[in-house]
């Protein structure tokens, strides 16, 4: 700060009165550049980068901090703000009959030397000051600065007590949109807020979703990178997240790069001034670190300083936010025309010639004490800047000059609006206006506030209620160029005026990666869990790093990343991927496939073959054993079988309702008359045994009408219960989902199965009888005993049923139709053939046998 002294001096004349005289006890020695004017505008710029502290051991009176460190290409930051100056005092019609002036000061980048330099123009450089009420013009009525948000806050802070407008060309920082704190405070570049959006969006557009983080140790990079994780964490991890020290610790940045090299992550965001990158990316080179996407901040995305050949290697492909270009027309001509300059007020001007020629001027060799110029070599003032080829000249690189412009600009309005301004329209205190001869700072900064024009870029120029500019960024990227130096291309936009989605536009095809191909890199912790799996987090680890579990039968995941599995409507089943609801299988015993053919072809060959007796009975109807076994009720047997046989038919094929009624009555009354004829033919065998007793004459109380009267009544029990169950609950078709999870069983619901256990049942009870009853007569001496075979025959009947019930119930789909349809055909073979084929075998192998006498001899007792 200014050390300032009060004295007070009385004088009396017939009285006494006071003056209140302040002095400068030490003025502060700055490089800067300077121009009168009537209004006066301050400028913080870094064109040093370093600072040599002052002894400060207090065994003497400390020095000033000594600058070191000029940068050529950061020299062109303050010249754009003398340039922007003089050309609005051009402007007759911005400011007419005003001049502006400016004083602009170096601050090393340093914190100690940039609050000096703020205090500096905020007081002035009057060696005494005298007038004290306030009145007039003050030192500087804005400052346009500083760089750093570090300095920026507290430079603010100062500034703001005097309600200074202070407007940042380069300060980010988010926690400078605090209007409560920095009410004076406004920026021509966006807040780090819209900086990590736009760096988000990159991230999003490229699925990245395992990041690595860096950030410089002060207040803008720490804002910054709190802001990133906290914005990450909503769709993606941080893999590791370091901090580099302000002061260069070699082990600190030998870990962060260890860090580096042993996190997966391929992608890396580093928030850091341009100041304070140098060590790590030195050691990043060194250990030849490569397959890391870089994302650059704005502070360093552009550096001419790092995108240069020997670190191309490492940070080839690097990817950048970047300040909004623009082109300044004129601005070239004038970087070119500087010349050194004797006024000390202007030693910035000297300090470039020297560091850009490699020489040294006359009057600062003096300065020195340089007792000899023979090693020194001196500039002659006349050297050509036309002839050289630098970052300073370089117009494309102007990124941040283009702010500069657009903010002197800002005051340049505000104060043409104080001109402006009508009396009894103005905005202060009895609706005045204020006097732009006197004009103060607080009086500006309300003008400042509602600033708003259109540049000769056609971009608008406002700012917000938290002082900031509407947030407008360039996309860059690091490209190796032809002649092997690197270059910063712009590959998009990032408008935030543009609407949500709609903000990043990017060129991916213009892109370098730093693999060298064209190939987008990935970086994730995991693999995206593709459409069929699920995610499932790995214990201890951050979400971003699981397993992709199948989804189960049934479920399916049709988006990749899918938390949980979607369970598919009773209908439908999973894919064999998993990824797609279809509709169930609908399974049926149908006529085409392989089952259903064999079993028709089975069907058919029986009923066939009951025909084929049953015409060979017919043909051999007069012969003995044929009329010997009751012709009339086998021709009725045969027909009942062949109706079993066919029967079967009705279960094979789609079901409905017409056939899932049809099926259980033609197989009830089909086995209900089988069963008949065979008891009745059991019954018959028994009185004609008793019938040749001495005395018996039950033969005529049982006789043909009798036979085929049981043979109906038998019959026509079982169609009553048929009908009773039709009319009650019949059978009807359903589609079964329960029983098997990824098919659906068309199959017919019994409806009733009371119906159907009185149907089996019936049929069961005819077949116990007929086999007790038969089994009691098989050694009758008859002279052809039947009764051997219909046991035999129900046997085999019996014994198919019985086994038919729990095979049936364990069956599962058209099984379940295959086994009863089996269990007939079975019984049906069954009977034909035990009861038929020795008949047959009789009829036409052996037909000696066929013989009254045969018969009559097979049926006489052994002596």
């Amino acid at each position: 700060m200014k050390y300032i002294a009060v004295f007070l001096s009385l004088t009396v004349l017939f009285g006494s009165s006071v003056e209140l005289i302040c002095k400068i006890q030490e003025n502060f020695k700055f490089n800067g550049l300077y121009q009168k004017g009537d209004i006066m505008l301050g400028g913080l710029f870094i064109v040093n980068f370093k600072t040599i502290a002052p002894d400060l051991s207090f065994k003497m009176k400390p020095d000033q901090w000594r600058c070191d460190g000029f940068e050529i290409s950061r020299f062109h930051w303050p010249q754009t703000m003398a340039f922007a100056i003089e050309e609005i005092n051009r402007n007759p019609n911005l400011l007419p009959n005003i001049t502006l002036g400016y004083r602009l000061y170096d601050n090393c980048n340093n914190l100690p030397s940039g609050l000096r330099a703020t205090t500096s123009l905020i007081s002035g450089d009057d060696e005494t000051v005298t007038d004290l009420s306030c009145k007039g013009l003050p030192p500087v009525i804005a400052i346009v600065g500083d760089p750093m948000s570090s300095h920026s806050i507290a430079m603010s802070r100062i500034l703001s007590l005097y309600r200074v407008p202070m407007v940042s060309y380069y300060a980010s920082c988010s926690c400078l949109s605090n209007r409560k704190e920095y009410p004076s405070f406004f920026r021509t570049i966006p807040s780090d807020n819209f900086q990590v959006k736009a760096m988000i969006e990159i991230i999003k557009h490229y699925r990245w979703t395992w990041i690595g983080a860096i950030a410089i140790d002060d207040d803008y990079g720490q804002y910054a990178i709190k802001t990133f994780n906290e914005e990450v964490k909503k769709f993606g991890c941080i893999s590791f997240s370091e901090t580099i020290p302000k002061v260069n610790e070699k082990l600190k940045v030998i870990q962060i790069v260890k860090t580096i090299k042993q996190s997966t992550a391929k992608v890396i965001v580093v928030f850091s001034s341009e100041s304070g990158l140098p060590s790590l990316i030195k050691e990043i080179v060194n250990q030849n670190v490569t397959g890391r996407q870089w994302i650059a901040s704005e502070t360093w995305s552009t550096s001419a300083v790092f995108a240069v050949k020997e670190n191309f290697h490492s940070f080839g492909g690097t990817i950048g936010i970047a300040i909004r270009s623009g082109e300044i027309p004129g601005l070239k001509p004038f970087l070119l025309q500087v010349h050194p300059n004797s006024d000390p007020n202007n030693s910035l001007l000297n300090l470039f010639w020297e560091k850009m020629f490699g020489c040294k001027l006359q009057e600062n060799i003096n300065q020195n004490n340089e007792t000899s110029a023979l090693y020194i070599k001196q500039c002659t003032g006349q050297e050509n800047l036309k002839d050289t080829q630098t970052a300073y000249s370089e117009i494309a690189s102007f990124r941040a000059a283009y702010n500069i412009y657009k903010a002197v600009y800002a005051i340049a309005h505000s104060l043409h609006d104080v001109i402006s301004c009508k009396n009894g329209q103005g905005p202060f205190e009895n609706n005045s206006c204020a006097d732009i001869k006197t004009v103060q700072p607080w009086q500006l900064l309300h003008y400042l506030k509602r600033v708003n024009f259109i540049n000769h870029l056609g971009e608008r120029v406002s700012f917000n209620e938290n002082g900031e500019p509407p947030a407008l960024y360039d996309i860059v990227n690091w490209q190796p160029a032809e002649d092997g130096s690197v270059k910063v291309k712009s590959i998009g936009i990032f408008d935030e005026s543009a609407g949500p989605g709609k903000e990043l536009t990017l060129n991916t095809q213009e892109i370098y990666w730093n693999s060298g191909t064209a190939e987008i890199p990935e970086s994730e912790c995991s693999k995206s869990c593709q459409p069929g799996t699920r995610k499932a987090t790995k214990k201890g680890q951050p979400i971003c790093c699981f397993d992709c579990i199948p989804c189960a039968e049934g479920e399916i995941s049709n988006q990749t990343d899918a938390i949980e599995c979607i369970r598919c409507l009773p209908e439908f089943w999973s894919n064999r991927d998993r990824s797609q609801c279809v509709l169930k299988e609908i399974e049926f015993l149908s006529y085409d496939d392989d089952m259903g053919i064999t079993l028709t072809a089975t069907a058919c060959f029986g009923a066939c073959l009951s025909l084929g007796v049953l015409s060979v009975f017919l043909h051999y109807r007069n012969t003995p054993v044929v009329k010997a076994n009751n012709s009339e009720l086998s021709f009725l047997l045969l027909v009942s079988l062949t109706l079993c046989f066919l029967c079967a038919l009705c279960f094979i094929g789609e079901p409905t309702y017409v056939t899932c009624m049809l099926r259980h009555v033609v197989f009830g009354v089909s086995f209900a008359l089988c069963i008949s004829c065979i008891l009745v033919k059991t019954i018959v065998v028994i009185i004609a045994f008793k019938a040749t007793l001495p005395g018996n004459n039950l033969m005529k109380w049982f006789g043909v009408a009798q036979q085929r009267g049981t043979v109906f009544i038998l019959a026509f029990i079982q169609a009553l219960i048929c009908l009773m169950w039709l009319t009650t609950a019949p059978p009807f078709p359903t589609k079964n989902i329960k029983y098997q999870n990824s098919k659906v069983i068309f199959e017919c619901d019994l409806g009733s199965v009371t119906g159907f256990s009185c149907l089996l049942g019936y049929i069961g009870l005819l077949a116990v009888i007929c086999f007790m009853i038969a089994f009691l007569a098989r050694n009758l001496p008859d002279n052809f005993n039947e009764a051997k075979f219909i046991t035999f025959s129900m046997l085999i009947f019996c014994a198919v049923w019985i086994t038919f019930i729990p095979a049936y119930i364990s069956s599962p789909g058209k099984h379940t139709v295959a086994v009863e349809i089996f269990a007939i055909l079975a019984s049906s073979f069954g009977v034909l053939i035990a009861i038929f084929a020795p008949k047959c075998y009789i009829i036409l192998i052996k037909p000696e046998l066929n013989t009254k006498k045969a018969l009559m001899n097979r049926g006489a007792p052994d002596k």
